[in-house]
């Protein structure tokens, strides 16, 4: 049997503040839109630029991983996070019937980059995306969800990686 990978690995910044919603079963999840961009320069020597937007969701998993609850709290407009997790299409009918459909990231790990001032907001897309990570004022869990820990994924290898772990930590 051949393998095969489903994986989103995005660097952007948040659109708007996260919606946080509980389900029947008692879970939460938290959707929220985030805007990557690229720039290049066209065949007549005009810059050119192009923001593409992305649906998040992020769930509490079953296990108490809570990866919902940190968006919540840390997750603001604006923000420039890191977030790594599956493409997923899905379908439905809406009230007048017709069929709908929509892309989303179903997000496994979420890291703060930072790098603005004012609770972490910063400028728009123009900003350095190649930017070294700043440790935000987050728990350990936006950095490695225990969904995910099983891959080695400390971002130890990242390019940019955390030198000074300590730097601009609140307490």
């Amino acid at each position: 049997m051949s393998r095969s990978m489903n994986k989103a690995i995005l660097i952007g910044n948040v659109g708007g503040d996260p919606e946080i919603r509980t389900v029947g079963t008692g879970g939460r999840v938290a959707t929220f839109s985030l805007a990557t961009g690229r720039q290049w320069t066209d065949q007549s020597g005009n810059k050119q630029e192009k923001t593409e937007w992305h649906r998040c969701v992020v769930w509490n998993s079953a296990r108490g991983s809570g990866l919902a609850d940190v968006v919540e709290k840390y997750v603001k407009k604006g923000e420039k996070i890191y977030v790594e997790g599956e493409i997923e299409y899905r379908q439905w009918q809406d009230k007048e019937g017709q069929t709908r459909y929509t892309t989303e990231i179903k997000v496994k790990e979420l890291m703060l980059l930072g790098g603005g001032t004012g609770g972490g907001r910063s400028g728009g897309m123009g900003d350095d995306m190649d930017s070294a990570p700043r440790r935000s004022a987050a728990p350990a869990a936006p950095r490695k969800a225990p969904a995910a820990a099983a891959g080695g994924d400390d971002f130890n290898d990242f390019p940019g990686a955390l030198a000074d772990e300590d730097d601009d930590l609140p307490f």
